[in-house]
């Protein structure tokens, strides 16, 4: 058994409680959708970050140009770059997965400000914790993307792919599966969103999923360090995905629906 197949068996009782979460169960009405999607755009966006570290890592991004010590997992970030950056919407358009993302927001009239106040705070020079402050974001919400640039600022390649692809890439196809059977999301006025999700599934299920695991094999090598650390940041990764889902669940669990 070699140590892929290990650190997925460790993983697979964190798996199942996110693939079996009762929060998929609970995307019953469009107000719902609204609610899951206001908090969910956040792990959309700080994804980027987490590829856009990996880009740093694994090829050349500065001046003058060097060789890069492997083109496999060069040539694999590239290509993810290109998909989630600038891949083709259901209209064929050019755009990146987050632009995609609040186009299906803005198609069930679900609240973008949060996020767009969030992203301008963050050009004009604000660190993410400041702008989380100022635009009020959730609690829980705010601990995933810190726990992303936290893993972002070890500086250590392997730590950030194993987020990258355990916490993400891996798990994507089966979360996104669950929403779209468990929730009403076939009704055409979901439609962007509907495609978003098919379109993860197909890349990460197909395509990056077996990639990232192959980068992970090349970083880590025969360093038994960075092994455990991997998997160490593979647990968290899930973990934290498990309390975003709990916190979006009892948000549309609240009578109230203020978060719409």
């Amino acid at each position: 058994m070699n140590t892929i197949t290990l650190i997925e068996k460790e993983l697979e009782p964190l798996r199942t409680k996110l693939n079996n979460h009762k929060l998929y169960s609970a995307l019953q009405s469009i107000d719902d959708i609204k609610i899951f999607m206001k908090q969910h755009v956040f792990a959309v966006w700080d994804f980027m970050s987490l590829l856009k570290a990996l880009q740093n890592h694994l090829t050349t991004t500065s001046l003058p140009w060097t060789p890069v010590a492997n083109p496999s997992t060069a040539r694999f970030i590239n290509e993810i770059v290109l998909g989630e950056e600038s891949d083709v919407n259901e209209l064929g358009e050019p755009k990146s997965h987050f632009e995609m993302y609040l186009d299906a927001m803005k198609q069930i009239n679900a609240d973008t400000t949060q996020i767009q106040h969030f992203i301008n705070y963050i050009q004009t020079g604000f660190s993410i914790h400041e702008a989380a402050l100022k635009v009020n974001l959730h609690p829980e919400t705010l601990k995933f993307i810190q726990f992303t640039f936290n893993v972002i600022n070890t500086n250590k390649a392997h730590a950030i792919a194993s987020a990258f692809t355990f916490g993400r890439e891996d798990v994507i196809p089966d979360m996104f599966f669950q929403i779209i059977n468990q929730s009403k999301t076939s009704d055409n006025s979901y439609s962007k969103l509907t495609y978003y999700l098919k379109r993860h599934i197909e890349l990460d299920g197909d395509e990056h999923g077996p990639l990232s695991l192959k980068m992970i094999e090349a970083l880590c090598g025969t360093d038994t360090t960075k092994w455990e650390e991997t998997l160490a940041i593979a647990k968290e990764a899930l973990r934290y995905r498990l309390s975003l889902w709990d916190s979006i669940a009892s948000l549309i669990s609240t009578p109230i629906k203020a978060e719409v």
